[in-house]
């Protein structure tokens, strides 16, 4: 008991003494330093690397939209792990802690991990391949098996997907096998209307063409003017006619449903039946077995 009260009686001379005091408020002080220092140097990194790739698309040069995106977005967390990683490393040099020999410690314990983290690996390999062939990129509409929706973040190690309903997909780069990108290349959309067999096949030809004519005027999503095909099908007293239209990537659905919107209107205002389901009543006046007359 004698040995334990002195071993206390010591520490607690040390914990009252001017010089211990004064390094816990040096070593506080330090290392809010750090980490005031680590937050702006984050905070500024990221900034500069926005104005430097906000300049690069305003040169004459050719750059790609998506591309700059995702490298942007890369770089901001890289700068992140890079600035805190060693604000950390920092810190515990402010504690005296010999942060060579955990360093040491770390690499040796890595080499073990490392076997176990085969997965990690070959995550962090195949996100650098998608970026750097430019597979993909932040904003490009895109299918991953399950996974359909807009690219909001590439990483080394994952990829985040927003879905069309709000869901987020979080897929690790290695899992991703098959890729459907709907963004780079325009879109083309078939747009079939039913109408009546008996109308006047020169006429409906004539108003389509000339609607179709002045699209390109009022919507920018469209590539070049739609195109009437003709007759696609004939089924009874029910014929298919067929538009075609280019559109911009992701933009052929809005485009659609105003040129049908469109075409009704305009069949409607030109007396050209559309054809509609019919249903048919077929009476009898046979005398029904067993029942009164």
């Amino acid at each position: 008991m004698g040995l334990n009260k002195k071993i206390i009686e010591n520490y607690l001379d040390k914990l009252s003494t001017e010089a211990f005091w004064e390094k816990v408020i040096n070593t506080s002080i330090e290392i809010i330093l750090i980490l005031i220092l680590s937050w702006l140097s984050v905070k500024i990194g990221k900034i500069v690397i926005k104005k430097v790739f906000l300049l690069r698309m305003r040169t004459p040069l050719n750059h790609s939209e998506r591309r700059q995106k995702t490298i942007e977005k890369l770089l901001q967390n890289m700068i992140s792990y890079i600035v805190y990683f060693s604000a950390i490393i920092a810190i515990l040099s402010a504690l005296n802690i010999k942060v060579t020999g955990l360093l040491a410690g770390a690499g040796i314990a890595g080499l073990a991990i490392g076997f176990g983290a085969q997965s990690l690996v070959k995550d962090v390999i195949t996100g650098f391949f998608i970026i750097f062939e430019d597979q993909f990129g932040v904003g490009d509409y895109i299918k991953i098996n399950a996974a359909e929706g807009t690219v909001v973040e590439i990483g080394l190690r994952t990829t985040k997907i927003n879905g069309a309903t709000g869901e987020q997909f979080i897929i690790p780069n290695g899992s991703i096998g098959e890729v459907v990108n709907y963004s780079i290349n325009n879109s083309k959309i078939l747009i079939d209307l039913p109408m009546m067999a008996d109308v006047d096949f020169e006429v409906v030809e004539t108003l389509i063409n000339q609607y179709l004519s002045t699209l390109p005027t009022l919507y920018k999503e469209l590539v070049k003017t739609p195109v009437f095909l003709g007759v696609q099908n004939v089924k009874g007293a029910e014929v298919t006619i067929r538009i075609v239209a280019e559109t911009l990537p992701q933009q052929q659905y809005g485009i659609a449903r105003t040129i049908r919107r469109d075409i009704t209107k305009l069949f409607e205002q030109n007396n050209i039946p559309m054809a509609y389901p019919k249903m048919l009543l077929y009476g009898t006046n046979e005398k029904i077995e067993g029942g009164n007359e």
